[in-house]
């Protein structure tokens, strides 16, 4: 089944500047063509990842009559990637992406916004809608179960060791070796089709969730099958904008954001939730999700036959689900006020 998207230049969005905090900000804008529109969404988008991540819902969105905005986060193609240090590594915390939200909301007008996300950009906007729960009216997350704030530190070598060793990459990520040795254009071509799905020519996948990339089997990578063509070159050429260093640095703010989360007045998320989670996710497993009503009394479940990249997977699928949720929840509590 064809589904519609956007391009890169596509006439239908406009690519718009923001100063969100003393950082610019790039972000995509879809707007229905007679300008009125139902609702304002935020689209977030995760690692390693883009605003054109959402290239497949933005389109679908519009046409619902929704006012579509997709930031790439901090760190991200043509958003700022401050060098940490000297730049504070705060600055790519999970409480400072809630922030800049906060602020482009306010620039565009927008005084509530229905809040999407995908992997960390999953995190990023249950976080948000808890430290600005009147900006955030309802909530939906790709993949990404909701994890509740914890009151000990859990170190991440201690994550891997016991409940998740499938986040073992995330040692890999925030250290210095993946920085340092993906550098160049075809490196960083080669880094990206590992994480999609791409294998050596032993037939070997290049990135394993519990180790991380394979540096010597990027050297001989096949094509991904999930990101590819015309679209592997414009994320290559993003991401050559600032290399690695910023999306990383996500990667190392585990303490950062743990102490954030002490300062929240609550631990459960009041707002309309749906979550759709990929079957075959090997980082974000639908096991990772059992709970989750003890913390989002108000959960709707859903499940795709699909990864991780369930977003450019399944469009139509997770379009589907998010159009039944939106008329049935969201747009249906509109009409009834």
């Amino acid at each position: 089944m064809s589904v519609d998207k956007i391009t890169p230049d596509d006439s239908r969005i406009s690519h718009c500047e923001a100063n969100l905090n003393g950082q610019t900000y790039h972000y995509i804008l879809g707007v229905p063509k007679h300008g009125n529109f139902e609702a304002t969404v935020f689209l977030i988008h995760g690692w390693p990842d883009l605003s054109y991540g959402w290239r497949y819902q933005i389109p679908f969105l519009v046409k619902l009559n929704m006012r579509v905005v997709v930031p790439d986060m901090m760190g991200y193609g043509r958003t700022n990637a401050p060098c940490s240090p000297p730049a504070d590594l705060r600055l790519y915390s999970i409480k400072r992406a809630a922030d800049d939200i906060f602020e482009l909301a306010k620039q565009l007008n927008a005084p509530q916004i229905i809040l999407g996300g995908h992997d960390w950009g999953g995190f990023v906007v249950y976080r948000t809608a808890q430290w600005y729960p009147k900006l955030v009216t309802h909530v939906f997350s790709i993949c990404t179960p909701y994890t509740a704030p914890s009151r000990h530190f859990i170190s991440l070598v201690d994550m891997v060791n016991g409940p998740l060793p499938q986040f073992g990459y995330q040692m890999q990520l925030a250290g210095q070796e993946l920085e340092a040795k993906i550098r160049s254009y075809d490196q960083v071509k080669s880094f990206l089709m590992a994480l999609h799905g791409g294998k050596s020519a032993q037939g070997k996948p290049c990135f394993r969730p519990e180790t991380g990339i394979d540096l010597d089997g990027l050297k001989t990578i096949n094509p991904a099958p999930s990101l590819d063509g015309q679209e592997l070159e414009y994320y290559t050429k993003e991401y050559m904008r600032h290399g690695l260093h910023g999306p990383l640095n996500w990667y190392r703010t585990r303490r950062i954001n743990y102490e954030d989360d002490l300062k929240l007045e609550r631990k459960q998320i009041i707002h309309p939730v749906l979550f759709i989670s990929g079957k075959f996710d090997a980082v974000l497993t639908p096991e990772m999700s059992k709970g989750m009503e003890n913390f989002v009394p108000n959960l709707r479940r859903r499940e795709v036959e699909a990864g991780h990249w369930a977003l450019t997977q399944v469009p139509a699928e997770v379009n589907k689900i998010v159009e039944d949720w939106l008329i049935e929840v969201v747009f249906k509590a509109r009409c009834a006020l």
